[in-house]
C-alpha cells in the first residue's frame, strides 16, 4: 500500500500558502534545500507536477491546486482535533445524531429534541427513524448518539444500552368537532362502538389500549390501523374517526390537526425513554433533552 507522506505535504502546503520557498523555509524555520529536495520527492510521489515558476513566485499547477485543497482540509480537520482534544471550541457544530422508534408520535418526538437545538453551542441534528432493534444496531456503531423510544432496552435485545426514562404522559382520544359531539358525552363508555383508528400490530399504545379496552368490556370498531403515528392524525383529522395520542401534547394536536379533545384515559401511562450506549449522560444534548422532559415536557 502506498502511503502519502504528510510531512511533504506539510511543506507543500505551507510554500503554497507563503508563496515562495523561502517564505515558507522561514515559516519552517528549515533551510531551503531541504523543502525543495521535500517538494521534489512529494511530486515524484504522486507522479505529478504541483508548482510552475512565475516571475520570483511559484504559482500551483492545476493539479497544484487540487492537492492544495486536499492538504488545506486535512491540515484544519487537524487543528480542529486537536482543538477538540484540548477543549478549546472549534466553531464547527456538534454533530447530534438521534434514532427515533417509527411508532413515537413526531410531536413528542419535536418537543423532546427542542432544547437542543437552543443550545448556545452550535448543533448539527440528525433524525433517522426506523424500528427499535434497527436503531439500536445504529446506537451500537455509535452512528447515533441516542434514541427516542416509547420501549425500554430489555436483556432479550442481545444489546449493552441504558434506559433513561425521561417522563409518561395519559393517553386521551381525540376527533373533529362532530364525532366529539356524539362521543364526548358519556365517555368512556361512548367508545363501545365507536369508529376508532388505533396504531398497528406491537406498538407499545395498543398493547396498552387493547388491554384497557377488553378490562371495561369495550368494544368500538377499528376502521384502520396505521405503523406512521402521523398518518393516524391525519386519517383523524379526515373524519375517519375517534384516535388515541398522549395527553402531553393534546393543545398541539388540536391545534395542528383541527380536532377536539374527548376524554382521558389516565388508567393507561405511556412512557418514553432515551436509550444511550452509556450509563451516564454526557453528551451536552442529550443532558438539556434529559432535564427539560423531566421540567418542562412531562412536569
Amino acid at each position: 500500500m502506498n502511503w502519502l507522506n504528510y510531512h511533504h505535504l506539510l511543506y507543500f502546503w505551507t510554500v503554497a500558502r507563503e508563496g515562495t520557498i523561502a517564505r515558507a523555509a522561514e515559516k519552517l524555520h528549515l533551510g531551503q534545500p531541504a523543502i525543495s529536495t521535500q517538494l521534489k520527492q512529494l511530486e515524484t510521489a504522486l507522479g505529478v507536477k504541483l508548482f510552475q515558476k512565475s516571475g520570483r513566485t511559484l504559482e500551483l499547477t492545476e493539479m497544484g491546486r487540487t492537492v492544495y485543497r486536499y492538504a488545506d482540509e486535512i491540515f484544519s480537520l487537524g487543528g480542529e482535533l486537536l482543538d477538540t482534544i484540548r477543549g478549546r471550541p472549534t466553531g464547527k457544530p456538534i454533530r447530534f445524531a438521534v434514532g427515533i422508534v417509527d411508532s413515537v408520535p413526531k410531536l413528542i418526538a419535536k418537543r423532546l429534541l427542542e432544547p437542543a437545538l437552543q443550545m448556545p453551542e452550535p448543533l448539527q441534528l440528525i433524525c433517522i427513524e426506523d424500528t427499535l432493534e434497527k436503531l439500536l444496531g445504529e446506537l451500537a456503531l455509535h452512528n447515533v448518539d441516542l434514541v427516542l423510544s416509547e420501549s425500554p432496552v430489555t436483556g432479550a435485545m442481545r444489546f449493552r444500552a441504558f434506559n433513561h426514562l425521561l417522563g409518561e404522559s395519559s393517553v386521551a382520544i381525540f376527533g373533529v368537532r362532530e364525532l366529539a359531539k356524539q362521543y364526548r358525552p358519556r365517555f368512556p363508555r361512548s367508545l363501545n362502538g365507536a369508529p376508532m383508528l388505533l396504531p398497528y400490530g406491537a406498538a407499545p399504545m395498543r398493547r396498552a389500549l387493547d388491554t384497557w379496552l377488553d378490562a371495561e368490556s369495550l368494544k368500538p370498531i377499528v376502521r384502520a390501523e396505521f405503523d406512521d403515528s402521523a398518518l393516524l392524525k391525519v386519517f383523524g383529522q379526515a373524519g375517519e374517526g375517534l384516535f388515541p395520542a398522549p395527553t402531553v401534547i393534546r393543545d398541539e394536536i388540536c391545534r395542528q390537526y383541527e380536532v377536539e379533545f374527548i376524554g382521558e384515559i389516565p388508567a393507561i401511562r405511556e412512557p418514553f425513554y432515551a436509550i444511550s450506549a452509556e450509563r451516564r449522560i454526557k453528551h451536552p444534548a442529550v443532558l438539556a433533552i434529559s432535564q427539560s422532559a423531566k421540567t418542562r415536557v412531562f412536569e
